[in-house]
């Protein structure tokens, strides 16, 4: 589950951000998308990835659905989207055992590509996040210019940017506010 959640950040951001890190940016789509999100994938399911049938357009729909469940205004509302992309991507309970490390669960989506079997695993990452954490960790970079999500799973929810450069822009902007005042 928290080892997903930096690569759902990452595919809504590349596909659906216009702005981040204070730039404007052309967000991502097509064999674009596929290359750049697929390069930050393990070997095996990068290639899959990359040889999937229309995975640009399919990444950019799981990316735009990710988005609206990450920022729903209500908990019901990020509830009912989550459960949404559960029963779409088909989202199934499977024993993996990964190379050095023990048994432990997958949720691949059944939908015959390698998108939907990201959906299916992203889509159930999400609400064992909001089981295990609660519905307001996720959220929209607070720095200016910036349109990037993040999932927050740090101890105390306190979470507000989207990395380090954007924290460092905010906390230099706010200096020179007071040193102006």
């Amino acid at each position: 589950m928290t080892r997903q959640a930096p690569l759902i950040a990452e595919l809504v951001n590349l596909a659906t951000a216009h702005w981040r890190g204070g730039a404007s940016v052309r967000p991502l789509a097509g064999e674009e998308l596929t290359a750049a999100f697929a390069a930050r994938l393990g070997d095996r399911t990068g290639a899959a990835l990359r040889a999937a049938p229309d995975a640009g357009r399919r990444l950019a729909e799981l990316a735009t659905e990710l988005r609206q469940a990450l920022l729903a205004e209500r908990p019901a509302d990020q509830a009912a989207r989550i459960n949404a992309m559960i029963r779409r991507y088909g989202a199934q309970p499977y024993l993996a055992e990964d190379v050095g490390q023990p048994f432990h669960l997958h949720f691949h989506g059944s939908g015959g590509t390698e998108v939907e079997a990201l959906g299916g695993e992203f889509a159930t990452a999400l609400a064992l996040i909001v089981d295990g954490y609660g519905p307001e960790r996720f959220g929209q970079c607070a720095a200016h210019q910036c349109e990037a999500v993040y999932i927050d799973l740090t101890r105390n929810a306190s979470r507000l940017y989207c990395g380090t450069a954007c924290t460092a822009r905010a906390k230099t902007a706010a200096y020179r506010s007071r040193r102006q005042t």
